[in-house]
């Protein structure tokens, strides 16, 4: 197992209990016998607004990084998702909120495969380049908050 899945997968088991920890970064990387970065680098990789985590971080001596997995009720994770996405999306990014939603059973499968369908680069190819992630956000927002009702 590599350094990453096996520092993602401590940071997993300290989520199992409560749905958040608090993790000291110097001292998680000392004991992995890795550099501090390699925490940030699975932390900012893995554990993201479109897996499903919040994430929030304290400075200083007693500094922290606290993990807090979303709440599992579907309309909160829905608002979340959305007040996420701001005014625009890029493709990689939507396809992560999607694939999270169905893996979360907020989505059906059938629903997913439409929203990816309408967000496509394929979809939006008559959109201006500049206007692509603006047009895929707004649709996104509606499909999913339609196949949510």
């Amino acid at each position: 197992m590599n350094l990453s899945n096996m520092i993602a997968n401590i940071i997993l088991d300290m989520l199992n209990d409560s749905g958040q920890t608090d993790i000291q970064r110097n001292e998680l990387a000392e004991r992995l016998g890795c550099v501090p970065s390699q925490i940030n680098y699975v932390i900012s990789s893995r554990f993201t607004p479109e897996h499903g985590y919040i994430v929030e971080s304290r400075r200083g001596g007693g500094g922290y990084i606290r993990i807090t997995r979303a709440q599992n009720d579907s309309s909160s994770i829905l608002m979340h998702v959305v007040n996420n996405i701001g005014n625009e999306i890029d493709d990689r990014t939507c396809r992560a909120h999607i694939h999270n939603l169905t893996y979360q059973n907020i989505l059906h499968a059938q629903a997913a495969k439409f929203i990816l369908a309408a967000v496509s680069e394929n979809s939006l190819k008559q959109v201006e380049p500049e206007k692509k992630d603006i047009v895929r956000a707004s649709i996104f927002k509606q499909m999913i908050l339609a196949a949510s009702i």
